[in-house]
């Protein structure tokens, strides 16, 4: 399944992963040759959070480059004319009276405070491929609403 990110959204990710793999990967190596020094590898708890560390640090290395490798720019691959909701469609909405703006973003970038919902969300896949005047149902943890497709850009 393809990742939709922004191009910042892209910068940002891959920024992250080169100072994951370099800053990041040499401070573990050097805690890891430290608490070598310090003796009985069965009882060094310094040599065992470092290790602990160094698997998580791969574990987050190899889970970015494959979000990486299976991401599409949202500018780049999204044609829409705006009569639709898709991925990087920024959609006023009107539910109970009040108008509010959310901007569907991939998984990465979502912001709920910033109105930056996922495409993944319950509330995002509901708003996806719908077009103005459209009346969406979506059900959240807080119960079930009505929400008004007013206009998308």
């Amino acid at each position: 399944m393809p990742h939709y990110i922004s191009k910042q959204g892209l910068q940002k990710l891959q920024d992250e992963l080169e100072t994951l793999k370099g800053t990041a990967r040499k401070e573990v190596i050097a805690r890891i040759a430290a608490a070598k020094e310090l003796g009985d590898l069965k009882e060094n708890a310094e040599y065992a959070e470092a290790k602990d560390d160094q698997a998580m640090l791969e574990a987050r290395i190899s889970a970015m480059e494959s979000k990486l490798k299976d991401s599409l720019i949202i500018e780049d691959t999204i044609v829409n004319d705006n009569s639709f909701v898709s991925v990087g469609s920024t959609v006023i909405v009107e539910c109970n009276g009040n108008r509010c703006a959310y901007t569907i973003v991939g998984s990465e970038e979502a912001d709920p405070i910033q109105f930056r919902i996922s495409n993944e969300s319950p509330i995002g896949r509901a708003f996806l491929n719908r077009s103005r005047g459209e009346r969406v149902n979506i059900k959240v943890p807080r119960g079930e609403f009505e929400y008004t497709i007013i206009d998308i850009s």
